[in-house]
């Protein structure tokens, strides 16, 4: 989420591309201008122990944190965060990162008429799914410039990628990274077969999914 943040905010893609290409001439005032994370709002969708995280992070760059989520989170609290209704979020915030499970009540959460509460000069993250945003209306927003940036690690019809995201400079697309490291990942393994022992030991899983 913040290697998303970063790159969207900063334009790093197009100044990489720029690079590839050999079109970069020399420092110029307004080259690339992107938005600076200190003294911004930093809003976060969903407070459980990934959206707790990046707001640990999130500190680090000096900004505000808001946060909307059913109950009060007291780590956040203790580093200045105020947790505030979802509308009030998204009207204030300069950056969104969104961290909410897929249910029936998060499908399309942020519909039409919510993403057209954000700031044009926000930057929106998802790194949670890809069915909580209404996708084709965040599309139009970026299209039409009422979005500075967003940044997918999700994607509503996954693995599918809408083709008009693929023709937009003002977005980063991942793979679905979010856990794609080494650690992460054997870390996954292990505690997958740890779940598998404890059932076949009668004692039943460590960590159910709860359906």
């Amino acid at each position: 989420a913040m290697t998303l943040v970063l790159a969207c905010s900063r334009r790093l893609i197009e100044g990489e591309a720029m690079m590839r290409k050999n079109k970069f001439k020399g420092w110029e005032p307004k080259l690339l201008l992107g938005v600076e994370l200190k003294d911004k709002t930093f809003g976060i969708i969903g407070t459980g122990r990934i959206g707790t995280a990046v707001a640990r992070r999130a500190a680090g760059f000096g900004v505000n944190i808001l946060y909307y989520d059913g109950r009060e989170n007291p780590e956040i609290e203790s580093i200045g965060g105020k947790k505030v209704a979802l509308n009030n979020l998204l009207k204030r915030s300069d950056i969104i990162s969104l961290h909410l499970p897929l249910t029936e009540s998060t499908y399309h959460l942020l519909n039409k008429e919510r993403l057209n509460l954000i700031k044009e000069t926000a930057v929106f993250i998802n790194t949670a799914r890809g069915e909580i945003v209404e996708e084709k209306e965040l599309i139009r927003m970026l299209q039409q410039k009422k979005l500075f940036a967003a940044g997918f690690d999700v994607y509503e019809n996954e693995p599918s990628v809408n083709p008009d995201l693929l023709k937009l400079n003002n977005v980063v697309l991942l793979p679905h990274l979010g856990s794609a490291t080494t650690d992460a990942r054997n870390e996954m393994a292990q505690l997958a077969a740890k779940n598998v022992i404890s059932v076949l030991n009668g004692k039943g899983a460590i960590t159910p999914v709860l359906v």
